[in-house]
Order: C-alpha cells, then sequence, then structure tokens
C-alpha cells in the first residue's frame, strides 16, 4: 500500500468514526486544540498525522489508537 493510499483509508476511517460519535469537524478539532483545516486535511488524507495527534483524536472519539487504523 503507498502512504498516499494509506492516508486517505486513515482519513476517511476517522470521518467515519468522528460521524458515528456525532461530531462536527470543527468539534473534534476543538477537542484535540487543533483547528477544522487541519482536521479536514488529515480526513482528506493531506497530511501524516503525528502520533500524539491520533492518541487526541483517540481519546476524544472514545475509541483505542489501534482502532483508528484498524480501516481494512
Amino acid at each position: 500500500m503507498t502512504k498516499e493510499i494509506f492516508l486517505k483509508k486513515l482519513g476517511g476511517h476517522i470521518a467515519s468514526l468522528r460521524k458515528d460519535a456525532d461530531l462536527s469537524q470543527t468539534e473534534l478539532a476543538l477537542r484535540c486544540d487543533k483547528d477544522r483545516q487541519s482536521l479536514n486535511r488529515l480526513e482528506k488524507g493531506r497530511i501524516n498525522p503525528s502520533v500524539f495527534y491520533l492518541l487526541q483524536l483517540a481519546e476524544e472519539l472514545k475509541v483505542p489508537v489501534k482502532d483508528l487504523l484498524d480501516f481494512d
């Protein structure tokens, strides 16, 4: 799997989890001390998030970090 494909799948999965949690991009971004544009870029696979960013997302989505990477 290429980096591009991985990041798009990761972003799409995070977007799905966010929607399942009934959170807007703005709400989740604020909870993670990020701006909405950053989260939007992540969900579109345009950025490679840090491990800490993934930890913040997992905590706010109330899932283990490993669940963020379970998209196959």
